[in-house]
């Protein structure tokens, strides 16, 4: 009987759904302990993990029979893609999953920070009335920038239309006469995008090009009533020089859920930081989502396995 090692929180549905099939050890511990995860793996056929799982040359070495890495979620900077190709091990993100979740979560950041009235609840207990001081701003008619333009965006996109925002993007990598820029403005630089948006969404994934896509001279680019959401990938924004331009006030506000080390190390730059909202890594993750990626993710690997067995 083939194994599955789950390392990271799934749902419960479907590990009994991969339970009828395969020996299944799901421990959510192991992912933050090394030594008992990759002892765990020596005799493992699949591995299934979210984020936080290196799944990197030591591991596979560890885990020497290992034939597909299931992840629950689409990106993949946490896996060596080439140490996996290298050893013939499948790689199996749940595409289009979660892409309704990150898309309410970015409009409901976005909603949040321009009306700014949700954050008075302290100062009310506290006897005070800061009415005029929380006069925000509506989003219908301001100008959503989207940073990248893959399908996570689209749905953003199809969503911020429909509440009457304009939405402009930019995607080099997306040629031009594409038919998903139906409805949206293309632009063809970073540059001419932070310009013109009220409010900016990133939606691209961590690479060389991408690391602090978001640094200083790019948020200087930005309008100083502008609000920016990062829940694509830690590193994409430089968190100093986000913290230095919201201390500064020349930028409205930030809602960041993935952050360049998770969790938060103790006296992270942006501590204190005003105007700032913090999440755990969850915009992708409600419970219908994790369900459908749950499901998807037993369904890509049961797929593997069971191909691999026929093969045999």
């Amino acid at each position: 009987m083939a194994k599955i090692v789950i390392s990271e929180f799934m749902d419960e549905a479907a590990v009994d759904h991969l339970k009828d099939r395969f020996e299944v050890v799901y421990d959510t511990t192991l992912v933050d302990h090394r030594d008992s995860l990759l002892e765990a793996l020596a005799d493992a056929d699949g591995i299934i993990v979210r984020n936080r799982t290196q799944v990197d040359d030591a591991l596979l070495s560890a885990a020497h029979g290992l034939k597909v890495v299931g992840r629950l979620g689409v990106g993949l900077d946490n896996i060596d893609m080439e140490a996996c190709k290298a050893r013939n091990v499948a790689v199996k993100p749940a595409h289009g999953g979660n892409g309704s979740s990150v898309a309410e979560y970015v409009l409901t950041g976005i909603l949040l920070l321009r009306r700014q009235a949700y954050f008075s609840s302290q100062a009310m207990l506290a006897g005070d009335w800061p009415r005029q001081a929380l006069i925000g701003r509506e989003v219908s008619g301001c100008v959503l920038g989207l940073v990248g333009f893959g399908a996570i965006a689209r749905e953003t996109a199809r969503r911020a239309l429909a509440l009457d925002m304009q939405v402009v993007a930019f995607d080099p990598h997306l040629p031009a006469e594409a038919p998903e820029w139906a409805g949206v403005e293309r632009h063809a630089s970073l540059e001419s995008l932070l310009a013109v948006s009220d409010a900016v969404s990133l939606h691209v994934p961590l690479t060389d090009e991408t690391h602090h896509l978001m640094d200083k001279a790019a948020l200087n680019g930005m309008k100083h009533n502008a609000v920016l959401v990062n829940a694509a990938r830690g590193g994409i924004v430089d968190e100093a020089a986000l913290a230095a331009a919201l201390r500064e006030g020349r930028l409205a506000g930030a809602l960041l859920d993935v952050f360049e080390q998770e969790p938060l190390p103790s006296g992270s730059v942006l501590e204190g930081v005003p105007n700032l909202v913090l999440t755990p890594h969850i915009a992708g993750v409600t419970e219908e989502s994790n369900a459908r990626i749950s499901q998807m993710t037993a369904d890509n690997v049961r797929g593997v396995l069971d191909a691999t067995e026929v093969g045999a």
